[in-house]
């Protein structure tokens, strides 16, 4: 058997692998619609051509009423969520707002793949043919000319290029003094507080099996993972996609099926458009919010290895530091090469 014979046979291999992974997350998803109960649906409200966002939440009330309205200025017309039994009032106050449908479910997060199952079911039901985000409530997506294009024109652009898919990197976000300074009431802007990011520490590589990128760095993997930076959580995603149906995240939005949505990097040396997902997580509240989530091992496919983790975050620690950069204006953070306009201008 000649070497490209042996090539041909492992990708062959490979692509039937992905193939039955993907089927499998589908079967799942479609089987956990019996842990969700409906709340508040208005999927009827839904028209052609809407932007829709899916997410999973518990407990972020605090986030929430800034989250919807930035999203909304960008051009979502509709959020579909499911609420993991939160107790903080979340649940009531998405109910009143009149561009959500809510789900309520008490089932694992950690056995529903993180609340993926959920938000796959509902992506298969409502989202074909849509450009749809899929994002993490302390996440605020940001894009070349976002202030001033709406999503709509990032999506036409994007099929006029034929692209189906736009990734990102998150961007983790930080107070200039120690995480219990930076409070904050329902409504505000994060940003207010949150005003420091790493702007470089990042290390890149794109995984064989499925193509997507791997980036790891920023704060955490300086602070709270130095001596193991491999354990460093994961930066890259690709929050934005034209569904279809047929289509399952892997892990998160790290990883899509089928695998060529993973290709949203520029292969000739070129650069592709990305954008940042500005990762809100470091405000006070996530020191009580990790001591829950210590006790209840949900977030984590071996919890156990991140105990560490916790417990540094609870000792509410300053994550600035001398290379620290203020945040500012998205061409300082092209400039910094942290997300890229590609070929649109």
């Amino acid at each position: 058997m000649t070497g490209r014979v042996r090539t041909l046979l492992r990708a062959a291999w490979r692509a039937y692998g992905l193939r039955t992974r993907r089927r499998r997350h589908l079967w799942r998803s479609f089987r956990s619609r019996r842990a969700l109960q409906v709340v508040k649906d208005r999927s009827s409200a839904i028209r052609r051509g809407d932007i829709l966002c899916f997410m999973t939440v518990r407990n972020e009330q605090l986030r929430l009423p800034h989250f919807l309205d930035h999203h909304r200025k960008l051009g979502v017309r509709h959020f579909l969520i499911v609420d993991n039994d939160s107790t903080d009032g979340t649940r009531d106050y998405l109910v009143a707002q009149p561009d959500v449908s809510l789900w309520h479910t008490r089932a694992s997060y950690k056995l529903s793949r993180f609340g993926l199952d959920w938000v796959t079911w509902l992506q298969m039901r409502h989202a074909h043919g849509h450009w749809t985000l899929t994002l993490d409530a302390d996440e605020l997506l940001i894009y070349p000319y976002w202030q001033t294009r709406p999503l709509p024109a990032l999506t036409g652009w994007l099929e006029e290029q034929g692209l189906e898919a736009m990734g990102t990197m998150m961007l983790d976000l930080y107070p200039d003094g120690p995480l219990s300074a930076a409070q904050i009431g329902p409504g505000d802007d994060p940003l207010s507080v949150l005003r420091w990011f790493d702007p470089g520490n990042y290390a890149v590589q794109v995984q064989e099996r499925m193509g997507n990128l791997w980036i790891q760095g920023g704060p955490r993997g300086r602070l709270f993972f130095a001596d193991d930076p491999r354990r460093a959580p994961t930066l890259n995603k690709i929050p934005l996609v034209r569904w279809n149906r047929r289509y399952a995240y892997v892990n998160s939005t790290h990883a899509i099926l089928p695998p060529r949505l993973n290709r949203v990097y520029a292969t000739d040396g070129g650069e592709q458009i990305s954008g940042l997902l500005l990762h809100t997580k470091f405000l006070p509240e996530i020191i009580g919010k990790s001591t829950e989530e210590k006790a209840r091992k949900q977030h984590f496919a071996n919890s156990a290895l991140y105990d560490s983790y916790y417990d540094t975050v609870i000792s509410d620690p300053v994550l600035r530091c001398p290379q620290s950069e203020r945040l500012g204006g998205w061409r300082r953070l092209e400039a910094l090469g942290l997300m890229s306009r590609g070929g649109w201008v």
